[in-house]
């Protein structure tokens, strides 16, 4: 069950009709007048973009896009894999895993200047040879069919296993969101052959009894804000996640609108905060590429089984001694304090611009401190 076979995305026209025909029959909820956004998505704006993806977005060309880069799956432990492989053109190219979040899967913006930067006016001594798996439970590595398979510690060991499977025996790892739980598990699984850990969007839940103290006062002030979590409504969609996946899973699955609604609210939520829409951030086309990944998989609701089955979040997570990065981009609520007791910290990086999303919202800032990360560590 080791064998690599070649895979091309081919989404049936069936698919793609019965998509366009769901939207043209969605059932509309009413908005309350005056609440703006402070309800959740609006209708009005939720329309708009439905109707752009049913008449208006491009699912061939992206489809296009996504295959002009070589993909493969494999089955490991039972578990489909996919993944997409890209081999650097310099000879001395440091391999390196980039690990995703929920609910997007897209590394497409960073693929060419990372591996060949010569060809984008880099340095061609910082190439890389990307593997970017897609999650058990996402896109087209399909639904997890057991308890704990979705996992983030999972998830972990698969890539490790992946990583031998393909002939590496030292790289570095890249992640954000449920990825910064991932990439530094590489680091405790595969500590011999992961040369570096580079995080974005890194979580850094505190323990219950964790009191801040030696603290700055910025990571005491995230500190407070994350512990009253139940207050925070930028934690509702987690709480959902992480409790009732099913439940919410049969309105996703049966409803792109449903689906839509769900995801970008999350997105609005956690963009660049100085934009004012989602697709001020993010490219409205990029957006729904990753929606329609889901949509056409069928994985929405197996994607949201990591939050309910994995085991590091609030844990007290050893340090794996692998040199370690953070990105941190505004809206972030990394605390510096959780992340230097996890991880061996060697660099900090705060940007101005960008926000949870950094590879699709500011994929410049993440590959040059990506590059600047690894250049000693290769």
């Amino acid at each position: 069950m080791s064998e690599i076979h070649p895979f091309r995305i081919d989404v049936p026209q069936s698919d793609l009709d019965d998509l366009h025909e769901r939207l043209a029959r969605t059932r509309w909820a009413d908005d309350l007048p005056g609440t703006g956004w402070s309800y959740g998505l609006p209708t009005t704006y939720l329309r708009d973009l439905a109707e752009y993806w049913r008449s208006g977005f491009d699912w061939r060309a992206a489809e296009a896009a996504r295959n002009a880069h070589p993909q493969f799956v494999t089955e490991i432990d039972g578990q489909r894999v996919h993944f997409t492989h890209v081999r650097s053109p310099e000879p001395d190219a440091l391999p390196l895993v980039l690990v995703h979040g929920w609910p997007f899967t897209d590394f497409g913006e960073t693929i060419g200047p990372l591996t060949d930067p010569r060809a984008h006016g880099g340095d061609p001594r910082d190439a890389f040879d990307l593997v970017i798996p897609t999650l058990p439970g996402f896109g087209f590595s399909g639904t997890t069919h057991e308890p704990g398979q979705a996992a983030t510690e999972r998830s972990a060991e698969l890539i490790a296993q992946l990583m031998g499977r393909l002939g590496y025996t030292r790289y570095g790892a890249q992640g954000s969101d449920a990825g910064s739980f991932i990439a530094p598990q590489l680091g405790r699984v595969d500590t011999e052959h992961v040369a570096g850990v580079h995080l974005n969007a890194a979580i850094t839940i505190p323990g219950w009894d964790d009191d801040g103290a030696g603290y700055s006062e910025e990571d005491q002030a995230k500190l407070a804000a994350l512990q009253d979590w139940n207050a925070n409504d930028t934690s509702a969609y987690a709480s959902v996640h992480s409790t009732r996946p099913q439940s919410l899973a049969h309105a996703v699955t049966d409803s792109p609108a449903g689906l839509l609604g769900w995801v970008v609210d999350v997105v609005n939520t956690y963009k660049d905060p100085a934009a004012a829409l989602p697709e001020d951030s993010i490219d409205r086309d990029a957006l729904l590429t990753e929606i329609s990944v889901l949509w056409f998989t069928g994985t929405i609701g197996s994607s949201m089984r990591l939050y309910k089955e994995s085991q590091q979040w609030g844990a007290d997570l050893p340090s794996s001694g692998v040199p370690t990065a953070v990105a941190v981009f505004p809206g972030d609520t990394t605390i510096r304090g959780i992340a230097e007791k996890q991880n061996n910290l060697v660099r900090w990086t705060e940007f101005d611009r960008g926000g949870h999303f950094a590879a699709m919202e500011t994929p410049d800032l993440l590959i040059e401190d990506v590059r600047e990360f690894f250049r000693p560590l290769r």
